[in-house]
């Protein structure tokens, strides 16, 4: 977690001098995560009400299609199928498969959602974390390659015994941005959505002129070093210093690089970027983290619009319009 929700200092004032109601907040787990979405509404307001069903149902059923970790979601029974059977999928599955084509072209292969295998050989939540051996990692990785997917109209197929499937890499922040546009679909236009602490704002809470997130400081995981003031854009966080294990004094953290089969071990500790949309944000904050510094700002520039910080031990790198940002 790199991302905070700032609290206020002060009230909130009003242009007419009165106290600001503080925004609803919506809060439930999904996404192996808590969610909160703090939006502005009057209070009892029948778009309300009607705006957090549609929420909560439209995350309950993308979660219970997509995850990985549900054995009955579409993506567990493609997994189950590899090197057997063709899956058929629906219109929806096929455009977040050409999704996957988009970010796995833009991020120059390092976002690839057939990664899994190394994933679950990397496993940092085990009880006794280990380093494969490199026979073990040679041939994770020849299961990996989004390439090697095939797909035909209305369904896909893994030729391969062993690949597997996984949104993790953009799969909430794509959440983030959906349940966002939902808000804006019942005529909420003043909503922060925070998944995770990936996340997406839009408007601003009353009396403010922005969302005020804060950027975690990796020294002190739970305090913020800074905030930033955002509306109409996305802000997500990549680091390894706390989904982490350690070995012989050496950190390996949970971001597998898919091209070398290990943890990013390039001296970042954390990558921050803000853009338009959280599923952009959280993409380039993945591929600057593998890239580090100076690449990842390199990378970070080459897209427009986008503007991000990324963190070592003892150096920071960001892009000229970063700091436009921070309030403090």
């Amino acid at each position: 977690m790199a991302l905070v929700v700032s609290a206020q200092r002060t009230p909130p004032i009003t242009a007419q001098g009165t106290v600001a109601e503080p925004p609803r907040r919506l809060t439930f787990p999904a996404l192996g995560t808590k969610c909160e979405v703090q939006y502005v509404a009057p209070e009892g307001d029948v778009q309300a009400a009607a705006f957090e069903r549609a929420a909560v149902a439209w995350v309950q059923a993308f979660e219970a299609k997509y995850s990985r970790f549900r054995p009955d979601s579409l993506v567990s029974r493609i997994n189950a199928a590899a090197g057997k059977s063709w899956i058929e999928v629906d219109a929806e599955m096929e455009q977040l498969l050409k999704l996957c084509d988009t970010l796995h072209f833009m991020t120059q292969g390092v976002l690839d959602p057939t990664s899994l295998p190394l994933i679950q050989l990397w496993n940092w939540k085990a009880p006794q974390p280990r380093v494969p051996a490199v026979a073990e990692i040679e041939a994770a990785r020849r299961l990996v390659g989004w390439a090697k997917v095939q797909r035909a109209p209305g369904k896909v197929f893994l030729p391969e015994p062993g690949m597997a499937l996984d949104f993790g890499g953009f799969g909430k922040e794509y959440a983030v941005d959906l349940t966002a546009q939902i808000a804006v679909d019942h005529g909420i236009n003043n909503v922060l959505v925070d998944f995770g602490h990936d996340l997406r704002a839009l408007g601003a809470p009353p009396g403010r002129p922005a969302w005020h997130i804060g950027l975690e400081d990796p020294q002190h995981p739970g305090s913020s070093w800074a905030s930033v003031g955002l509306s109409g854009r996305g802000i997500a966080s990549s680091g390894d210093y706390i989904r982490c294990f350690k070995i012989d004094g050496r950190r390996y953290g949970h971001i597998i690089d898919p091209r070398t089969g290990w943890p990013v071990a390039n001296g970042c500790i954390q990558a921050t970027v803000i853009t338009g949309t959280c599923l952009q944000a959280g993409v380039l904050s993945t591929t600057a983290f593998m890239l580090g510094v100076p690449k990842g700002i390199e990378f970070i520039q080459s897209c427009p619009g986008a503007e991000g910080l990324l963190l070592t031990d003892n150096a920071r790198g960001q892009t000229r319009g970063f700091f436009q940002y921070v309030a403090s």
